[in-house]
């Protein structure tokens, strides 16, 4: 924790450590029992709707002349090359022409001619990727390696717990990965646990286990603020992280071999922090990658291939 208050003190965040007695002191309703240490977040901190947020880009862009089209990718159209790297190893690259748009309430598809594609399909995006034969080549290979970005299904539940904390309240993530912020004036209460890797439920539905909350959110919730022992859960909802099973951070950047698909996903559950500044970084790269030759090296997906970087050579 010191080290990661380091970090974030560098870049610019007000931040600071807190001793045990000083958490009781600022937040009585804390139970420190087991606490070591606290991070505290002093100012420019919070939380939004993300809805909202999304709303507001899409209608802000619109005014501005995109075009949004509804429908299920099905098809990438390419061409290919092959080519060598600087040990020898032959590799074969694409460029996208065309993607197939199978559109909502209909059984036709879309053509859409294209120059750049940005796979930003969050919990869907490796499907998307292995339509373009990402991840189809031999394994232990360059070529064959997939976009280690899967879904994965989250329960938030919301209580009402009237003798809860106040308008004080900040975010609280505790060491047992609970975590919890306050919901409105009114006593309510937002917040979860992610689940271990043997407990992930079927991402093929949206359905909430309520005994998940009984067993592995409530217990620790009520150990660290003591008045969450009489709470009621009054709803709660399930919804996809797009997760990279690699190390749960995002993707940013150009596939080596598909020249012409970014990628901005994988971002395990922080994506929409991330989101205004990885679009901007993602459309630099687009435009620069215009006017000048690539260097596979550099590309940051490379970090995922095994040994099997095309080393460093122009060929674009």
């Amino acid at each position: 924790m010191e080290n990661n208050v380091k970090v974030q003190r560098q870049e610019g965040a007000k931040v600071c450590l807190m001793s045990p007695e000083q958490l009781r002191n600022k937040f009585p309703w804390i139970n420190t029992d087991g606490v070591a240490l606290a991070s505290y977040g002093l100012e420019g901190e919070g939380w939004f709707d993300p809805w909202c947020l999304l709303q507001g880009l899409r209608r802000k862009v619109q005014s501005l002349g995109v075009l949004f089209s509804q429908g299920e990718v099905t098809r990438f159209i390419t061409s290919s090359s092959h080519m060598q790297t600087t040990s020898g190893k032959g590799v074969t690259m694409k460029r996208i022409h065309e993607v197939h748009v199978k559109m909502d309430h209909s059984l036709e598809y879309q053509p859409v001619e294209c120059a750049i594609v940005i796979n930003a399909a969050g919990a869907w995006s490796g499907q998307v990727a292995e339509l373009a034969g990402i991840g189809k080549g031999p394994p232990d290979t360059l070529e064959g390696t997939k976009l280690p970005v899967e879904p994965r299904k989250r329960y938030v539940y919301l209580w009402h717990c009237p003798e809860g904390p106040g308008l004080e309240t900040p975010f609280v993530a505790d060491t047992s990965g609970a975590y919890f912020r306050r919901e409105g004036l009114g006593h309510n209460y937002l917040g979860g646990c992610s689940p271990t890797e043997e407990e992930e439920p079927d991402p093929g539905n949206l359905e909430v286990d309520h005994d998940f909350f009984q067993d592995k959110v409530w217990p620790p919730l009520a150990h660290r603020v003591p008045a969450f022992q009489c709470l009621k859960v009054r709803s709660a909802w399930a919804g996809y992280y797009d997760y990279n099973t690699f190390d749960q951070n995002g993707v940013v950047g150009p596939h080596p071999l598909v020249s012409n698909m970014y990628f901005a996903t994988g971002f395990s559950g922080h994506g929409l922090q991330q989101a205004p500044a990885v679009g901007r970084a993602v459309a630099e790269m687009v435009l620069e990658g215009q006017f000048r030759t690539i260097d596979l090296s550099s590309f940051l997906f490379s970090r995922f291939y095994l040994g099997e970087k095309v080393e460093e050579r122009n060929i674009i």
